[in-house]
C-alpha cells in the first residue's frame, strides 16, 4: 500500500498518552490511509474511540494543517461529551454542525490545536479537573 504524506507540521506524537482537562486522556492518535466511516455509515475524516475516558484517535492522513487542527478540536470536544455522564450544560445539545462549528472558532480563537489548545477548549466548554 502506498503510503500518503501528511502534509501537517502539526506533530501528533505531542497527543499521545496526552492528560486533557476533565480527567480524559488520549491513549493513541494515528494517520491512517484506510476509510473511516461513521456511526451510520457515511465516510468520516476522523474516528474516535472512547472507553472510559480514554480516547484514541483515527485521522485520515493527507489533511492540510488548518484540518488537521480542526479536526482535533472537534474529535476532542466530541469525544468528551459523550464520554461523560453529564457533560456541561454548554455541550450538552450538541449536534455534529455545532462539534464542526466550535472546532472551526476554537481553531481561529486559538490557532493550531496544541495539547495546552486542547485543554483550553474543554475547560471553556466547561469541563473541569484533570
Amino acid at each position: 500500500m502506498e503510503r500518503r504524506l501528511n502534509l501537517a507540521v502539526i506533530d501528533i506524537n505531542q497527543f499521545k498518552s496526552l492528560r486533557l482537562q476533565g480527567g480524559f486522556i488520549i491513549t493513541d492518535i494515528e494517520l491512517t490511509d484506510d476509510p473511516i466511516v461513521d456511526a451510520i455509515g457515511r465516510e468520516a475524516i476522523a474516528q474516535t474511540q472512547t472507553i472510559a475516558g480514554r480516547f484514541r484517535l483515527f485521522i485520515r492522513s493527507g489533511l492540510s494543517e488548518g484540518e488537521l487542527s480542526i479536526t482535533l478540536y472537534h474529535e476532542i470536544l466530541e469525544a468528551a461529551s459523550v464520554a461523560t455522564a453529564n457533560p456541561p450544560v454548554g455541550v450538552m445539545d450538541f449536534n455534529e454542525a455545532d462539534f464542526e462549528r466550535t472546532a472551526h472558532d476554537a481553531h481561529g480563537r486559538w490557532g493550531n490545536a496544541s495539547p495546552a489548545n486542547l485543554n483550553l477548549l474543554l475547560q471553556f466548554h466547561g469541563f473541569r479537573g484533570q
